[in-house]
């Protein structure tokens, strides 16, 4: 049986770099060696794709954060969207075939390849890839435009107030009031990051000013949003086959245990404080009327492959917080882990989403 090739690309550009290497660390132990055949690009953090060893124990959240490390090789794309064929240059200058690719899979997460440059890349060549494509990828990628879209389509979002750095330098007074009336405590985010990277939770507005330039290391422009009093509740959504309606995962919950948030740490490294279950304790009804909301909002982004939908839930409605175009895959992570729930295994995920990929209509 031929198997398919597949362009495995992780690591980049933005603060989540070590997050995608981790991502691609528990794919690369996970998929089907009988079905696909695997070609690893890590994109350094300077922007190079190097070929990278084969070795998912390389890509794990240890004690130090995985790295793409720039070994001198350089992987080429097709010159046109006529050709297949991926080259690899080594260090001196040869070049040899990768041979032809027939699908990429980018396990990138945060500007450069969540937020729709990558897509639009591998969509002038013609590759086909997984996941999103490019406006559900930038709209996914900006809070405060996913925010935007989703209220217009009629789903409840926590307020917010978003600023650019001239905003805040010429105008911090009247940006300062608005974000005063959304109460505390308030979080203050980047707009264009994940993973907690550069979020800030604020419960004085003496340390207002001190996140807001936290986060604007991180973007030039930050989202401030209200904090919703509920239970965190997120779930997985994959694009329908045949044309059907999005699928929706079981629910997971994050519980808080300690007086912290959902942050970096928690996440990716476990730290104490947080508990995550899955499938969380929802009634039919809550569970449907969940499952009808991230269907929607997947629709409403112009999804397509897979999402998580992070919710609040405060007993009597659901408010959306944001939607997540290309999840974790780390072994801790929440989207796999709903996924197993609804009884779809990690290495049966992976293949539904590289199937989705190949047949999608970009």
């Amino acid at each position: 049986m031929t198997r398919t090739r597949v362009a495995l690309l992780f690591g980049g550009r933005s603060s989540e770099h070590s997050i995608s290497c981790a991502t691609a660390g528990g794919v690369l132990g996970a998929i089907d060696r009988d079905a696909y055949e695997v070609i690893p690009v890590g994109i350094t953090r300077d922007g190079a794709w190097t070929l990278q060893a084969d070795d998912p124990a390389a890509l794990t959240l240890a004690a130090e954060l995985p790295t793409v490390v720039d070994d001198g090789s350089r992987v080429r794309l097709p010159d046109s969207a006529a050709a297949r064929e991926w080259l690899l240059e080594r260090p001196g200058g040869t070049l040899e075939s990768l041979g032809d690719i027939d699908v990429v899979f980018p396990l990138l997460h945060g500007p450069g390849g969540e937020d729709g440059t990558i897509q639009g890349a591998l969509e002038l060549l013609g590759i086909p890839y997984v996941g999103n494509g490019v406006l559900a990828s930038s709209l996914g990628m900006d809070k405060h435009f996913t925010k935007t879209v989703l209220q217009a389509a009629g789903i409840e979002v926590a307020g917010w107030v978003t600023v650019t750095r001239p905003d805040w330098d010429d105008r911090r007074e009247l940006f300062a009031r608005r974000i005063r009336s959304l109460g505390l405590p308030v979080f203050v985010k980047p707009a264009r990051a994940g993973s907690s990277v550069g979020v800030s939770k604020v419960t004085e507005w003496s340390r207002l000013e001190a996140a807001i330039e936290v986060a604007f290391a991180e973007d030039s422009r930050v989202l401030i949003e209200e904090a919703v009093v509920g239970r965190e509740i997120e779930c997985g959504v994959l694009s329908g086959r045949d044309g059907g309606e999005p699928r929706v995962s079981l629910a997971g919950e994050i519980v808080l245990t300690g007086e912290g948030f959902y942050d970096f740490d928690a996440k990716y490294r476990g730290a104490p404080g947080v508990e995550l279950r899955c499938p969380a304790d929802l009634a039919a009804g809550e569970l449907g009327e969940l499952h009808r909301i991230a269907a929607r909002a997947f629709e409403a982004i112009g999804g397509s492959g897979l999402a998580r939908v992070d919710v609040f839930y405060t007993g009597d409605r659901f408010v959306v917080n944001e939607l997540n175009t290309m999840p974790g895959f780390t072994p801790i992570s929440m989207f796999p882990a709903c996924w197993r729930a609804s009884g779809l295994s990690y290495p049966a995920l992976i293949t539904e989403l590289i199937d989705l990929g190949r047949s999608a209509v970009r």
